[in-house]
């Protein structure tokens, strides 16, 4: 099974910064779209951004776009996620998750799930 494993949150003051990170424990990212989710206390999980085999980038309009980017290290099979300007409301646990064969825009189609990691924004 393929294994996914997320680092880089932690906390910060409105306005700072983070860089996730997702591993995967084999050579993925040329076969997998990866996406990466997060989910509030009490709130649906919803989509962040996603990244293709050929690197083509997507972002949920209402999850950070304009202030988030997705890259990829196919080398070292591994996704980021740089998060900017980070506000309050972007706190949540952040999960990566690999799919294929579907809908990149569906959760439901992502096979593979990371355990998450926490982000927390103060102001």
């Amino acid at each position: 099974d393929l294994q996914l494993v997320e680092s880089g949150g932690g906390s910060v003051q409105t306005g700072g910064s983070l860089r996730l990170s997702c591993v995967a424990s084999e050579y993925t990212y040329n076969d997998y779209y990866v996406g990466w989710f997060r989910q509030a206390p009490g709130k649906e999980r919803e989509g962040v951004a996603a990244i293709t085999p050929r690197g083509g980038k997507n972002y949920w309009s209402q999850s950070g776009k304009g202030r988030f980017t997705i890259s990829q290290d196919s080398g070292a099979n591994t996704v980021y996620l740089q998060m900017d300007n980070l506000q309050p409301e972007d706190s949540a646990m952040y999960y990566c998750a690999a799919g294929s064969g579907g809908n990149l825009w569906r959760a439901s189609d992502y096979q593979y799930w990371g355990q998450g990691t926490q982000v927390t924004v103060s102001s």
